[in-house]
């Protein structure tokens, strides 16, 4: 068993992503894992994720606060508790168009070598 407290969860630097305060919880800097890495992610108001493919599969939890997810020519707006499964290559981005920080758990699946 390994256990990251928050407090020692390293940070990491989430590209295209603005106004977003990101930590790895597992997996990555914070310890091996073999299928996914779970992330933390605190969204400031106006913060968001640029469109881009997701690098895998990809699952949000949202936490806390709400956040505007957009993929596939649709836009949720997604609350405490809700979750959103995005597959491998899905083209989305990520808003917080409220007033207040929103907290977003985020499991991504580790990256398959090619088969031989």
């Amino acid at each position: 068993m390994r256990v990251t407290r928050h407090s020692a969860a390293p940070a990491y630097v989430a590209k295209a992503h603005h106004d977003v305060a990101t930590m790895r919880l597992q997996g990555h800097e914070a310890g091996q894992t073999e299928r996914f890495w779970v992330g933390l992610s605190y969204y400031l108001p106006g913060g968001g994720a640029d469109e881009s493919p997701t690098s895998e599969e990809t699952v949000y939890v949202v936490l806390d606060g709400t956040l505007v997810v957009s993929a596939d020519g649709r836009e949720e707006e997604v609350g405490p508790f809700d979750s959103v499964h995005l597959p491998k290559g899905t083209v989305r981005r990520v808003d917080n168009r409220s007033a207040r920080p929103a907290t977003l758990l985020v499991i991504i699946a580790n990256q398959q070598p090619p088969a031989p």
